[in-house]
């Protein structure tokens, strides 16, 4: 289920993907309160990422909860060409997500939500492996933490006063 709406970040177009809805409840003196917790990716394809929780007591407005704080949520990550700049690993609570990058026509070979989040970053090329845990919203942290990770080629070489191509050999295809 992917939505595509013009924000006002860049007036780039934003693309939504729900990861996860799930009936909640609450057990109180009077009954059980049922509530929805939606858990939403949203990018641009261009290398920009954001992940976001929502609770409501409707799914429309838990929805849109989750999508407003995903928006509030996006990070730029570095990308060469359709791939990544070099191998992330990350752990979240129970989850370790390897993320490595991949020649050109691969395709993202990666399962569950991790799938969707790289996607929508507009990373097409990619190896990704989940360990220990099956919960995607757990995935999607580690996941996060990884690209978070990723160091920018170019940054990274000025930094060193080295050329591009010295320390990342796959930089010769630059995207913006």
């Amino acid at each position: 289920m992917v939505e595509k709406t013009t924000t006002s970040l860049d007036e780039a177009e934003i693309l939504e993907e729900i990861l996860s809805i799930r009936r909640v409840t609450k057990v109180v003196t009077g009954g059980k309160n049922l509530r929805f917790s939606v858990f939403a990716a949203v990018g641009d394809k261009n290398g920009r990422i954001g992940i976001g929780k929502g609770k409501a007591r409707e799914v429309p407005l838990a929805i849109s909860k989750a999508m407003e704080r995903a928006k509030k949520n996006m990070i730029k990550i570095p990308l060469l060409g359709t791939t990544i700049p070099h191998i992330a690993k990350a752990k979240f609570r129970a989850a370790t997500v390897i993320i490595k990058p991949a020649a050109e026509g691969t395709g993202a070979i990666a399962g569950s939500s991790v799938r969707k989040i790289l996607e929508l970053a507009g990373v097409k090329d990619v190896l990704a492996k989940i360990l220990g845990s099956r919960n995607p919203i757990t995935n999607a942290y580690a996941t996060m933490k990884a690209l978070k990770m990723l160091l920018d080629p170019y940054k990274n070489a000025e930094e060193r006063g080295k050329e591009v191509e010295e320390i990342w050999p796959r930089s010769r295809k630059r995207s913006k």
